[in-house]
């Protein structure tokens, strides 16, 4: 019988009483530094070829359906106009529209539903958003490119979204009034932000009215009038906001003067260019 021994490994490596001579053992411990190579099983390299995928039209689709009435099931009496509208697509989107058509108390075979205390234009921009998934452009339902009437209608979609619960379009008019924010607007988005529970674009409001560059302005403005009548507690906290920010104007220089007086030296006195830091040491200063 043949015993075959195959031997496997490095023909290089240290014999045990060769290592324990060498100078690679100190204290009986020996640090060993690998180099570890991976090797892949597939080539990859840069992609030569791609197909470029556009991004989803599902918004436009659904739009066209609504502007085409086709297959409409309801119509909104709003003001002097009528929309029609899919009742599954809108109660896909609002809580309130689904307890409507089919909830315990909602009725599948509602046909009609006037609508009260919303304007006309606020509501089709409402089924815009519901079908397409985005902020309507305000030059799109209203037909003017000004800055106030773009602010005035995000305003009133953002209290029809909470009626409705649109949560999405609601956060989508406050950051939209964020951006438009000014000195005119700022009071009225404040209101209407405290009413609907909108905190951070409160918090955002109260800081850009209470800042001493914007506060004589805003001040002079209709919409403070009307915050005034509507939202008196909005006032305190108006008054907390720019305390607040006098605090911390006061404490940062309060800071800087204690830290000037700490390292500064009286020169007109002719006192020694040195000073106490507050580890205990002598600091000189060089001129």
């Amino acid at each position: 019988m043949t015993l075959c021994l195959h031997f496997r490994g490095y023909k290089r490596f240290f014999r045990r009483t060769t290592l324990e001579t060498s100078d690679y053992l100190k204290d009986d411990c020996l640090i060993m530094n690998c180099t570890v190579g991976v090797v892949r099983t597939r080539l990859e390299g840069p992609k030569q070829y791609s197909i470029s995928v556009p991004p989803s039209d599902m918004g436009w689709g659904f739009k066209e359906l609504l502007e085409s009435e086709s297959g409409c099931d309801i119509d909104f009496q709003v003001g002097d106009e009528t929309f029609r509208a899919h009742k599954l697509i809108l109660a896909a989107r609002s809580p309130v529209f689904r307890a409507q058509f089919f909830g315990l108390v909602g009725d599948p075979n509602m046909d009609k539903v006037v609508v009260k205390d919303v304007d006309p234009l606020i509501f089709k921009a409402m089924l815009l958003f519901i079908y397409t998934d985005k902020l309507p452009d305000a030059h799109e339902i209203t037909g003017s490119t000004s800055m106030c009437t773009s602010t005035n209608m995000v305003q009133h979609l953002l209290a029809v979204s909470d009626l409705y619960n649109l949560d999405r379009l609601k956060l989508l008019c406050e950051a939209k009034l964020c951006e438009e924010l000014s000195a005119e607007n700022v009071a009225t988005t404040l209101a209407l932000a405290e009413q609907h529970q909108c905190m951070q674009l409160k918090a955002i409001c109260l800081k850009f009215a209470a800042n001493p560059a914007n506060l004589g302005a805003v001040m002079q403005s209709e919409g403070f009038r009307h915050l005034e009548e509507s939202c008196p507690s909005m006032l305190c906290e108006l008054l907390k906001t720019l305390a607040s920010g006098d605090e911390n104007s006061s404490l940062l220089s309060g800071r800087k003067r204690s830290g000037s007086s700490l390292l500064g030296v009286d020169l007109a006195d002719g006192a020694p260019a040195e000073s106490a830091n507050p580890n205990g040491r002598r600091l000189r200063r060089r001129f």
